[in-house]
């Protein structure tokens, strides 16, 4: 006899679900002969007693007496083409090592209501960071959410509003970048810190919580892989800061294994989930089966609902669109607009090339996502660093790192993401850090910090919203590896803050730039515009205002010596505050500043198109800010 259809309905929710002294479990696989659910309730064996019932539109469900939370589960599939188990696909945890079990999970969890809310986009400064190798003091294991957790008091004193978590849903090697996940649902169990080994975690974890006079985490709180991330989302907005996902909804990773969800029907010839186009090892989503676009978007708002997360970054949407035409970019809408439905303060931000700025505008022409990557400014600024350390005082296009300070096509200046490091940009055997383009045979030397503190000072200070990645902010010079195992070396060297001044000095400044964009909103404002490049003198200027008195001349010279007298032009006359000028740290506080005394006085001299202008002292390699 099959299972209860008691609490069944049409709106019963896919996948495990504890209630009413049991679980619901529904699954989607409509060309099946036959879906029973197995586990520790039931002897975990397929028969008649545990069979779902068919409900219609290829859906399987069942309601099973006497479930309790962290029950082992999986359902067993009699195809046409094979039988065997097959894992949730909504699996919200699973057992390690994998590929495991599934796992029967209460959501319930005891969040702190501090009354966070997700910032407006103009006010976002995103840190990207991969979870197993940002920091991993348990070597040789991989980083965990709760090694993140307590590097929240850093990132909130360094003034990021927003961490953009790599990839953390469940894939099937030991090492990734985490853009091959198979089990949408759960986390990644290797991010979870095993029950053995909680308690001086949870020491340190309730330390964060009682600094905030808040109420400590139980150690049940803790336990799974599912709490820690949950926690790690509560602690992070505790200290005020928002979390983003990234996504990936254009295929589904490589490495199968006969429980994962392709062929989820067991099916001889139809994937179910998956188009035939293969991609990077996986296979793009079939975009035209409602079933399919549900499973995604429902993804989405699992985190939002759940997870309480403040948004997402979603992986090659253009894969979406062009492997998965027709249907890839009505998805893309029927996405967007489901999360914004939900939460209209996440963010929805695309990752598409080539960049289209279709993407952030409204349906039915554009697909609705609120920002995009963009490369335009990244490559302008390597561009000009990398030429910058070449023996030589030769021109640098300054003309094109202007040209890439608002990339075309945009109305709005955080409709677009920028910064010149990314996980893709930075990865082991792909380009170099900032830091060793600026002096590739120095990382630490002069030539080196103070180009690698123009290009975070162009990044901070231009439009668009601005992303560091991991490192970035202390000059770390080393290309990063999800692999500790192959590349043992490439992890990011915390040690140096403590032993390096170069690396504390630019900490130093990258927080106090940042600390900047709240000092002056015109950083943050939509008011733009370009007031003169010379590519000969390595310089740039450019103003950016807010039309409610917040005014800013930003200056930028990459040439090798100090200049003194340099004409700029200013939008307005009068009395103008150095606000920052980045030859302060070196070797903090430099005693050999070149700069203009705090203050500078613009003439009613017309030049650069302005009716006004000053003559200035351009520290070599300098970035300077002027505000009033």
């Amino acid at each position: 006899m099959p299972v209860s259809l008691q609490n069944i309905s049409a709106d019963t929710p896919m996948g495990a679900n504890l209630l009413n002294g049991g679980a619901t479990f529904r699954v989607w696989a409509p060309n099946a002969n036959a879906v029973y659910v197995t586990g520790d309730f039931n002897s975990n064996q397929p028969d008649d007693s545990t069979l779902l019932n068919q409900i219609g539109n290829g859906h399987w469900a069942g309601f099973v007496a006497n479930v309790s939370d962290r029950q082992q589960y999986m359902f067993y599939v009699d195809g046409k083409g094979s039988e065997g188990p097959k894992r949730d696909p909504y699996a919200r945890e699973l057992c390690s090592p994998f590929p495991g079990n599934c796992i029967i999970r209460d959501p319930a969890f005891p969040w702190h209501e501090t009354g966070y809310v997700t910032p407006d986009f103009s006010d976002f400064v995103i840190y990207q960071l991969h979870v197993g190798v940002f920091y991993a003091p348990r070597l040789p294991q991989c980083g965990t959410f709760l090694d993140v957790a307590s590097k929240i008091p850093y990132l909130a004193d360094l003034g990021v509003t927003i961490i953009q978590l790599l990839p953390i849903q469940e894939y099937s090697t030991p090492f990734s970048e985490g853009y091959n996940n198979l089990d949408f649902y759960s986390p990644e169990m290797q991010y979870g810190v095993a029950d053995a080994d909680l308690l001086a975690y949870l020491t340190a974890v309730n330390a964060l919580l009682t600094a905030k006079g808040l109420q400590p985490y139980s150690p049940d709180d803790l336990k799974g892989a599912m709490n820690q991330l949950k926690a790690l989302v509560d602690l992070c907005h505790v200290y005020g800061m928002g979390v983003v996902f990234d996504q990936v909804y254009n295929h589904a990773g490589g490495g199968w294994d006969p429980g994962c969800l392709y062929y989820m029907d067991r099916q001889v010839d139809d994937p179910l989930y998956f188009t035939g186009v293969g991609f990077v090892g996986g296979l793009v989503f079939d975009y035209s089966k409602p079933d399919v676009q549900d499973f995604l978007v429902n993804n989405a708002k699992y985190y939002l609902n759940e997870y309480r997360v403040d948004g997402f970054r979603y992986d090659e949407v253009s894969t979406i669109d062009h492997l998965g035409q027709p249907d890839g970019w009505s998805f893309c809408q029927n996405l967007t607009s489901a999360t914004k439905s939900l939460n209209p303060k996440a963010i929805n931000h695309a990752e598409y090339w080539q960049v289209n700025p279709l993407v952030v505008q409204d349906a039915p022409t554009g697909a609705g996502f609120n920002t995009t990557l963009t490369d335009g400014l990244r490559s302008a600024i390597r561009d000009v660093i990398s030429n910058a350390a070449q023996p030589n005082d030769d021109p640098l296009n300054m003309d094109g790192l202007a040209a890439g300070l608002w990339q075309s096509g945009f109305g709005q200046q955080w409709q677009f993401v920028q910064g010149p490091e990314n996980h893709d940009i930075v990865y082991i055997n792909n380009s170099q850090r900032i830091t060793a383009l600026s002096d590739p045979s120095n990382s630490r030397s002069w030539y080196a910090t103070s180009r690698s503190r123009v290009s975070m000072g162009i990044s901070l200070t231009a439009p668009g919203i601005p992303m560091l990645f991991m490192g970035q902010e202390f000059l770390e010079d080393k290309q990063w590896a999800d692999d500790y195992a192959y590349y043992p070396g490439q992890f990011i060297y915390w040690d140096g803050l403590d032993t390096q001044k170069q690396m504390s000095d630019f900490l130093h400044y990258t927080g106090d730039l940042i600390s900047l964009r709240w000092q002056y909103p015109a950083l943050r404002a939509e008011g733009f515009s370009v007031i003169s490049t010379n590519n000969q003198d390595r310089v740039l200027a450019y103003h950016r205002w807010d039309g409610n008195g917040s005014d800013v001349v930003i200056v930028v010279h990459l040439g090798n010596t100090n200049v003194y007298n340099y004409r700029i032009g200013f939008p307005w006359g009068g009395t103008w505050k150095e606000a920052f000028n980045s030859d302060v740290y070196e070797n903090w506080v430099n005693p050999n500043v070149c700069g203009n005394g705090g203050w500078v006085t613009a003439d009613d001299i017309p030049y650069d198109g302005q009716g006004y202008s000053a003559a200035l002292a351009l520290p070599a390699n300098g970035v300077l800010v002027f505000g009033r």
